[in-house]
């Protein structure tokens, strides 16, 4: 049996025990909401109904207090392991959350090294936030979006956050709308939508307007009058598919925070020679080339109601030369119901008619109005879709992530693409030697400092656990996007494993692993005697790790939550991404493997990395072997061996690639002419022997300088 059908044979046993292991997520019982509205001691929790589904809570005198909602079934929500998150929360009519409880997660960053009383107090912080504006009626500890994420667990509570927010504005608004017998935007649907679909259906609008046109107006003269003058694009921007998909969920909801339910967002887009909004606007109180008109008003567009925007974030969006999003309040009398169009004064016209003008007509498709005048706009899908399709908001919610994250998403390409650049090109780079051990140093401490410290980007073996359960039980791109760095890194773990086999991560990438051998080298420096393990017990020892990740994989078939407590055999997360700050036990553990690792190079890598042995297992389908060997390797020179970081080179020469981390000592003495023994002996049998002295005549007399010639 070759290695690709036992893989696919593992694969299929582990979908089989997953199947017996189960995958449901109960309803939550919304009678939790009572808690959230404590003056109200004998409150009613109507049985839930409508779509999206909710419980109306009402007071002794029938009053309606709020409206009760599980967030996994208005939104279908999951967590960033891809597993049911569900949070019951309560909103009241005007648009406040009133409290929130979580009630189902299997979170594993939460559930390894945050308390579970933090994870509480995120979620009930929530109490208070106005779902209308984006705001807290107090803000306390700066709640302009919601509570302060819980330490250590930054995307997971973006998660949260995006669960709570969205399932409680869809559940407002569907029930705030309930009464009105008038057309209004649609303002709950949430989709995600290119820019040529935004096109096709009218949502956008567009006035191309030439040099040559422009110049008849303006009664001037162009040499290149098919160019555009004025490329000019045009969206009402409330409804969250038009929106969202434009300017992304970030700048979205950073300007639905600033305007009122019914106010409504405009946005200009432009690209040419002309803009549109010139330079008098930052003198004056509005803009003077651009204003709305609807019916008999005109409505002047004021510089402190707009937000300037980079970039549309629409898929297929072209680029622009400025963007603009306008916020417009409801009390200029705009209805972004009704059509209405933008003016644009290109400059004083040739006659004295007025200036030079030019229209640009718009209407909000019925798609996104809602209300008896218009075909109803696109339902939610409900859970069984939900659960087959992404959740709601998911899909802008990673995009978000990693625009917000792109400093960091550049100097980890840079450090992939070097890495990747020392490894094709390993044989001068290694050839090197003084210039190999000082980039090598360099990387490492870029790797601790950047990808442990500042990134948290620390790959754990609950990562593959999340990945394994994912694949199994219905894989999802976009729960795996949540976190750039941990993608990317896997992403190019993935790809070295089959060219490098898995010393790559071990060896380079790995910020607990650098940690364990700067400090080694520290050691080494300070005279720190080395131990050295008899190599007949250190290759028993190797079996401890696999044994540890079988074993955890194993559990997780039946508890991932256990798994996951199983998994806090990696120090990582206490050493890493929560820097020492944890109860007394696990900074112990961890303070443990360094201390041993100061007189055992690696010590926890060689023995107890579930990670490593993990990587191990798929690494064996490797399909080059770079690193050279000499014929005395092993037989007469043991050097390699004795220098081996991880002791992965048996005494007979060979290098076991399940254990190598590909740090590259072995080549760096390989090419060593002070080092290696087999460049020693040609060195030698190259230099020329030296001149044999020419031997004397034995029975001739020495010649005196008396003698007779």
């Amino acid at each position: 049996m070759n290695r690709i059908a036992k893989a696919r044979w593992v694969l299929r046993l582990l979908a089989l025990l997953m199947l017996t292991a189960g995958d449901g997520a109960q309803a939550a019982d919304l009678g939790i909401a009572r808690e959230f509205f404590p003056s109200e001691s004998s409150a009613t929790i109507e049985p839930p109904q409508g779509k999206p589904p909710a419980a109306t809570v009402r007071a002794a005198d029938g009053r309606i207090l709020g409206y009760a909602l599980s967030t996994y079934e208005v939104t279908g929500s999951v967590g960033y392991a891809g597993r049911p998150l569900d949070i019951v929360a309560a909103v009241t009519p005007e648009g406040v959350i009133a409290g929130a409880r979580i009630v189902a997660h299997e979170e594993p960053i939460l559930v390894i090294g945050i308390p579970r009383e933090a994870l509480a107090a995120y979620v009930a912080a929530f109490k208070g936030f106005d779902i209308r504006t984006g705001a807290a009626p107090k803000q306390i500890n700066d709640l302009a979006r919601g509570p302060h994420a819980v330490a250590g667990a930054t995307i997971t509570s973006t998660v949260i956050r995006d669960a709570i927010v969205r399932s409680a504005r869809v559940v407002w608004r569907s029930r705030s709308a309930v009464a009105e017998n008038v057309t209004r935007l649609d303002r709950e649907t949430l989709r995600r939508s290119s820019w040529h679909s935004l096109l096709a259906e009218g949502a956008v609008q567009r006035l191309l307007v030439s040099r040559g046109e422009a110049a008849k107006l303006l009664g001037t003269q162009d040499s290149e009058p098919d160019k555009p003058f004025i490329d000019l694009w045009l969206a009402i921007a409330t409804p969250p598919p038009i929106g969202e998909s434009l300017l992304g969920q970030r700048i979205y909801e950073n300007e639905l925070a600033k305007i009122g339910p019914e106010d409504d967002l405009l946005l200009i887009g432009a690209s040419g020679l002309y803009s549109f909004k010139g330079t008098e606007w930052r003198r004056s109180d509005s803009f003077d080339r651009i204003e709305l008109v609807q019916g008999g008003r005109t409505i002047r567009l004021k510089p402190a109601d707009h937000t300037q925007v980079e970039a549309l974030r629409a898929a297929g969006a072209p680029e622009l030369r400025e963007i603009a999003v306008f916020r417009i309040a409801r009390t200029s009398s705009f209805d972004s119901t009704k059509p209405f169009r933008l003016d644009l004064v290109l400059g004083p016209a040739a006659s004295a008619a007025g200036p030079a003008v030019v229209s640009l007509e718009y209407r909000i498709p019925d798609r996104y109005l809602t209300g008896p005048a218009v075909a109803p706009a696109t339902p939610l899908p409900d859970k069984a879709e939900q659960s087959a399709a992404p959740a709601p908001g998911q899909a802008p919610l990673w995009q978000d992530i990693w625009w917000a994250r792109s400093y960091e998403i550049a100097v980890l390409g840079a450090m992939l693409a070097v890495l990747a650049g020392i490894l094709i090109f390993q044989d001068t780079v290694t050839a090197h030697g003084r210039f190999y051990y000082r980039l090598r140093t360099f990387y490492l401490l870029l790797t601790f400092v950047f990808l442990g410290l500042i990134a948290n980007a620390q790959l754990s073996v609950v990562h593959v656990l999340t990945f394994i359960h994912a694949l199994l039980s219905g894989f999802r791109w976009e729960l795996f996007l949540l976190d750039p760095m941990v993608f990317l890194l896997w992403s190019f773990v993935a790809i070295s494993m089959l060219f490098w086999g898995r010393g790559v991560f071990c060896g380079w990438l790995c910020p607990f692993g650098t940690l364990q051998e700067l400090i080694n080298q520290a050691a080494q420096r300070l005279g720190i005697k080395q131990i050295e393990i008899p190599f007949g017990l250190h290759e028993r020892l190797w079996m401890i790790k696999y044994v540890a990740f079988v074993g955890i994989l194993a559990i997780s078939l039946r508890s991932i939550i256990t798994a996951f407590q199983f998994a806090e055999v990696e120090p990582f997360k206490t050493a890493i991404t929560m820097k020492f700050l944890r109860e007394w036990p696990f900074v112990l553990y961890a303070g443990i493997l360094l201390f041993a690792g100061l007189f055992i190079e690696r010590f926890y890598c060689r023995y107890l990395c579930p990670l490593g042995a993990a990587l191990a297992i798929p690494a064996r389908m490797r399909m080059f072997e770079w690193l050279k060997r000499y014929r005395e390797c092993g037989a007469e020179c043991h050097v390699c061996a004795r220098t081996c970081t991880v002791q992965a080179i048996h005494p007979l020469g060979q290098i076991n690639p399940n254990e190598c981390i590909y740090c590259l000592k072995c080549q760096a003495n390989y090419f060593d002419h002070d080092v290696c023994l087999h460049l020693k002996r040609r060195a030698a049998r190259r230099q020329p022997l030296p001149a044999a002295p020419v031997p004397g005549n034995a029975g001739a007399r020495p010649t005196g300088a008396g003698d007779a010639t």
